[in-house]
């Protein structure tokens, strides 16, 4: 049976037909769906280039392709498309194919109405939360509070009229978008990780005195991960004598923006901006310099630099947003938007080696929920029961045509 998967995402697609991604959602992602299914047609919006970037991954192949939805920017280009965006994902499903939304997501929102007019039973597989997506300072949009009252609640019906629905953490967006008490729940992380990415060793206590190097990855498209908030509260530790450095891995608009914030607080020799790095080991090159991770998030799911960070053993602080309590314990967390609090976190950590020792250790060892092993077995357990729930349904309608 093949799988319908329809997410929020934009890929690329050359002269050749063959569709890119620049990191997210490659091949190999797709092979975890293949282990249930025979064939995946991903829904998602394509742009047409003439070509894309070395490092890009591709992301079709034999068993694995792409529908493609007109490409569109932002709620404006979205409303000029709306038309022919629902229309081509709305024809992209069949009735032999069970239908996964990765939720939330426009493209999804565009198919649910028509899944549930025929009955059509459908999961949900609950990746990001559009209140924490569309919180003040989150994105600057004339009518971000209108999207923060809409986007939640057309997403607990989505998620309400699932027969199955599986979350990324373990209890936070279950909260908020509830599934059907009848339906099956699970929950399982979009973040696996390779025995590679894992250090050998915890962090013995730090005996050298000398800068610290915080490090902190995440887009720049927008300010999700307040990074502007975390660059406030470096420049505060450092007037109070800290020694530290920040390094900045990831790129988008907002770049310039917080290179001018930088440079407005004397912090050019302070704050480094790495750019966007394309492969997972450039990345925990990275993470093996630093001595803290720090991501002070307005939203978030299950964020998976914060997960990396502590399979690499890496000591980590971050705020109290989406699945964060799930991987760091209070004493490591701070409210979102307090520059305050946040750089009063980052002294107590940075000038109390055996904390940081004893955070290496324990997340190193968190960390260990989330290699490929421990999660497969549960995915697939949701795969299955959608594709027998579908079964089920195509063999009762079939029954009354008949």
């Amino acid at each position: 049976m093949n799988v319908i998967v329809a997410l929020e995402h934009r890929f690329a697609r050359t002269p050749d037909g063959a569709i890119w991604t620049e990191s997210q959602f490659p091949y190999s992602f797709w092979m975890r769906y293949l282990e249930v299914f025979d064939q995946v047609r991903v829904v998602a919006r394509v742009k047409k280039v003439s070509s894309v970037p070395p490092m890009w991954k591709r992301v079709d192949s034999e068993k694995v392709s792409v529908v493609t939805v007109p490409h569109y920017i932002g709620p404006w280009q979205y409303l000029l498309k709306a038309h022919q965006v629902k229309q081509a994902a709305r024809n992209a499903v069949g009735m032999n194919d069970t239908v996964i939304l990765r939720v939330s997501s426009q493209i999804a929102q565009c198919i649910e109405p028509v899944l549930r007019q025929n009955g059509h039973p459908y999961g949900v597989e609950v990746v990001a939360d559009p209140y924490d997506v569309f919180a003040p300072s989150s994105l600057r949009h004339p009518l971000r509070p209108f999207f923060r009252w809409l986007f939640p609640r057309m997403l607990r019906g989505t998620c309400a009229g699932a027969c199955a629905a599986a979350y990324v953490t373990q209890s936070a967006l279950q909260r908020r978008y509830p599934p059907d008490p009848n339906a099956f729940s699970t929950h399982y992380s979009s973040v696996e990780l390779p025995d590679g990415a894992f250090a050998t060793v915890s962090r013995p206590p730090r005996k050298e005195i000398g800068t610290f190097t915080l490090i902190c990855v995440g887009t720049l498209s927008q300010l999700y991960k307040a990074q502007d908030v975390l660059i406030n509260a470096v420049a505060v530790d450092l007037k109070e004598g800290l020694d530290l450095k920040l390094v900045l891995v990831g790129d988008g608009k907002h770049r310039g923006e917080l290179e001018m914030q930088t440079k407005k607080l004397g912090l050019e020799e302070r704050v480094c901006f790495r750019g966007r790095l394309t492969s997972s080991e450039s990345v925990r090159a990275e993470l093996a310099q630093a001595d803290l991770f720090v991501l002070p998030s307005r939203s978030e799911g299950l964020p998976r630099a914060v997960i990396e960070a502590m399979a690499q053993a890496l000591p980590c602080i971050a705020s109290t947003v989406g699945g964060i309590p799930e991987l760091l314990p209070p004493e490591d967390m701070v409210p979102p938007e307090n520059v305050t609090a946040l750089a009063a976190k980052i002294r107590e950590v940075v000038t109390n080696p055996e904390r940081m020792a004893r955070m290496s250790a324990r997340n190193l060892e968190k960390a260990k929920d989330y290699r490929e092993e421990t999660l497969r077995d549960r995915r697939n357990d949701f795969y299955r029961y959608l594709r027998d729930q579908t079964k089920a349904w195509r063999q009762g309608a079939l029954t009354v045509d008949h």
